[in-house]
């Protein structure tokens, strides 16, 4: 389409972005999915921010976005005080998508209707196209039956004026509608989602063929502008970065290192509740390879022993990220002082526990370092891999040239084993974990599967069982373990393994871990649940 100043002279000239990239802004209303929105938006070679959709209109006309997404959310439009977009957002003469809580509100706010619905749709649904639009061309034909993704209880039930059906469903006389004139357009199902199979494509057609996004946003754009952002931030400061020798923190560490060079030293923490060997690796490879500063903190008596005779779940996490900052704390004045910490905190660390972006979507738990952190740090945090998710990680660590035993390791938590056993953590059974962990990983290695899951472990469940080993009888624990499939740690589906395969890694534990007699494997897959167990 042409210029939007072309069509509008009302419309702000849009100035370039960092690097001189196009911009999409996306509204967040509070989804639990709307960061999957920027990803798919990134993924088609565009930038965009996700910001509350109580953002200042001054602020969004500073932006000078292409394009306006307003994301689902878990309110009611029907309901009084319920959240609205800006009506700048609908003055500016740029083009606006609606999704789900974002539809209802646009068509709400410009004289449409929306009302509960008596027959929601949850899951998988399928919309009848009635019409063709710009965000359907070479996607979607007029007269096809098309499989979404839907998560709403209201509708709209009455369009504004300029308005056409574009697709219905079941269930929703106007699952999705276009006003051709003003470039709105809005869609009552989730095209972010994998679920939606060409939601990608959707969204495509709305960032370059309606807003007329180059598409010319990568990761080595990226990383460019990152490090220009961490050395305006930092300036000639000192930074600590966290190191793990996870995915995260190793290529948040190489990133900040190519930024600022010496002014970074990393910190590895071991708290005793690493994997077995995986000290000695992380601590070999970052001094040796990468030729960084770093300093080995064994304060794994400290840690164990904080977390004696706990077993709630937050209270773990919480202990753990009080600990890290105080070892942190320590290790600066060690050093001289330090004024920055640096940690490799992604989009789903925040999203699960406070909202990224101020909206009002729920919180499922605490990460240790978003959560977790206390109220008198004193120093002050770099971030730079805060907006990415981890698929978007790895491609950064490959344009960093880090090796590929580095940046396609499985995720792996921040306070580590402590949330994978379940009620108290003891040294003991720390030990017991590792060694079934060890078994479960190395026999998917020697099967070739290890990156055709996102994620692998064992679990260490606090709960014994009765079973016979020899000719005697066994009251020992029980092992869990957990494989899923994902592309982005949102949601994850278990990864079907055949029943030889898990018999022989059964088999194995049992045989070979003193103090566990009985394997389950768990399918659960999130939603409902979560990767990991606490």
């Amino acid at each position: 389409m042409a210029d939007q100043t072309a069509t509008n002279p009302t419309a702000p000239v849009a100035e370039p972005a960092a690097g001189g990239h196009d911009r999409i802004l996306i509204l967040d209303f509070g989804s639990q999915v709307t960061q999957l929105i920027a990803r798919r938006v990134r993924e088609s070679g565009v930038y965009c921010e996700v910001w509350p959709f109580t953002a200042a209109p001054e602020r969004i006309q500073a932006f000078a976005p292409r394009g306006i997404i307003l994301s689902g959310g878990p309110a009611s439009t029907v309901d009084e005080g319920s959240p609205r977009a800006p009506q700048l957002v609908f003055e500016l003469g740029l083009p606006v998508l609606g999704i789900c809580y974002g539809q209802q509100t646009m068509c709400m706010q410009l004289g449409g209707k929306v009302e509960k619905s008596d027959h929601q749709e949850y899951g998988r649904a399928y919309v009848e196209v009635a019409e063709a639009c710009a965000l359907t061309q070479e996607v979607w034909s007029p007269g096809a039956r098309e499989q979404v993704w839907m998560s709403h209880g209201d509708r709209v039930a009455a369009l504004p004026e300029g308005f056409r059906i574009v697709a219905t469903s079941e269930g929703t006389p106007f699952a999705m509608v276009a006003d051709d004139s003003r470039h709105f357009y809005g869609i009552q199902f989730h095209p972010e989602v994998v679920h939606t199979p060409h939601g990608a494509q959707l969204l495509r057609n709305f960032t370059h063929a309606v807003c007329g996004c180059a598409g010319d946003w990568t990761m080595a754009a990226f990383r460019a502008e990152a490090i220009a952002r961490i050395r305006a931030q930092v300036g000639t400061g000192k930074v600590i970065c966290g190191l793990s020798g996870g995915v995260d923190s190793s290529v948040a560490a190489v990133l900040i290192h190519e930024a600022i060079g010496d002014q970074l030293t990393c910190i590895y923490v071991d708290h005793g509740l690493m994997r077995g060997g995986e000290t000695e690796q992380v601590v070999s490879t970052f001094r040796d390879r990468f030729n960084i500063k770093l300093v080995h903190r064994d304060a794994s008596d400290l840690f164990l022993g904080q977390l004696a005779g706990t077993t709630d779940p937050e209270v773990k996490r919480k202990t753990i990220g009080r600990l890290f900052i105080e070892v942190f704390e320590e290790e600066q004045a060690k050093l001289g002082g330090a004024d920055f910490l640096a940690q490799g905190t992604l989009y789903p660390d925040v999203i699960e526990s406070v909202s990224a972006t101020g909206g009002p979507s729920v919180t499922i738990k605490s990460h240790h370092n978003v959560g977790g952190l206390p109220e008198h740090m004193r120093m002050q945090l770099v971030e730079p891999l805060r907006d990415l998710f981890k698929d978007e990680v790895r491609a950064l660590g490959r344009e960093l040239g880090m090796p590929e035993a580095i940046v396609g390791r499985h995720p792996f938590p921040g306070p580590g084993l402590a949330i994978r056993i379940p009620g108290e953590v003891t040294r003991e059974k720390v030990q017991i974990l590792q060694k079934a962990d060890a078994i479960f990983l190395g026999e998917i290695r020697s099967a070739g599967l290890y990156d055709a899951i996102w994620q692998a472990f064992a679990v260490l469940l606090p709960v014994r069982t009765v079973g016979v080993m020899g000719d005697g009888r066994t009251y020992d624990q029980a092992c869990a373990l957990r494989a899923v499939t994902s592309t982005d740690g949102m949601t994850a589906d278990v990864y079907p393994f055949e029943v030889a395969f898990l018999s022989r890694v059964a088999n194995r534990i049992v045989n070979e871990v003193r103090g566990i007699n009985r394997v389950a494997y768990d399918v659960t897959s999130k939603p409902p649940g979560t990767i990991e167990w606490e």
